[in-house]
């Protein structure tokens, strides 16, 4: 029998740097990661690919897929949906590979309720100030949006308490460093293990 893959959860307000550490984790060594692509309507950014960033659908589209409980979390952020098809991920876990989400708060603690068995990483900004600085340095947001993620933010913070660990993101690699060595205790768990062993 094959031992069920680890889902990975790293979520995190707005500009705290999800994708940029998601991304050098990737490039690490030994990493062997199944990624799950968000589905969002939202227009791309410059530089983004429809299918390897996200899935870049309409508000349509995406309503059928909610409908048609193809989404494992959705969420609307900011006037646009964000959500996590869900058929990978129950097919990716099931062969026995690890799947790495990287979504928002919201969605993050939809997934929880139907997966608990997940590890949640929830990374955090030095503080708000930092955070600004961050978001306005991307220059792809109206000063509207942004002063809208801040305030997102203030209250995403609060929501890790349903996390399992907090990782502070003050230096990527430091990030990175923590969020292996959490995932390393995972497959560490006397549960897990005892699960092996009985195979």
């Amino acid at each position: 029998m094959v031992q069920r893959g680890l889902l990975i959860v790293l979520s995190g307000p707005s500009g705290v740097g999800k994708g940029t550490v998601r991304k050098a984790i990737f490039k690490e060594d030994g990493v062997d990661f199944r990624y799950s692509i968000s589905a969002t309507t939202r227009k791309p950014r410059p530089g983004e690919v429809n299918g390897q960033d996200y899935f870049f659908v309409t508000r349509e589209e995406f309503e059928d897929k909610i409908q048609n409980g193809d989404m494992l979390e959705y969420a609307e952020y900011v006037n646009n949906y964000y959500g996590t098809p869900r058929s990978f991920i129950e097919e990716t876990l099931a062969s026995g590979h690890d799947v790495f989400l990287e979504i928002d708060v919201q969605g993050a603690l939809q997934v929880k309720t139907k997966m608990p068995e997940g590890v949640y990483i929830f990374l955090t900004p030095p503080d708000l100030k930092n955070l600004r600085s961050r978001l306005v340095g991307r220059g792809t947001d109206s000063a509207e949006v942004i002063e809208k993620r801040v305030a997102a933010a203030k209250d995403e913070l609060k929501m890790m308490i349903n996390y399992n660990y907090a990782v502070e993101n003050d230096v990527v690699s430091k990030a990175v460093d923590r969020i292996k060595a959490i995932i390393t205790a995972e497959r560490l768990r006397v549960t897990r293990v005892l699960g092996e062993l009985d195979n």
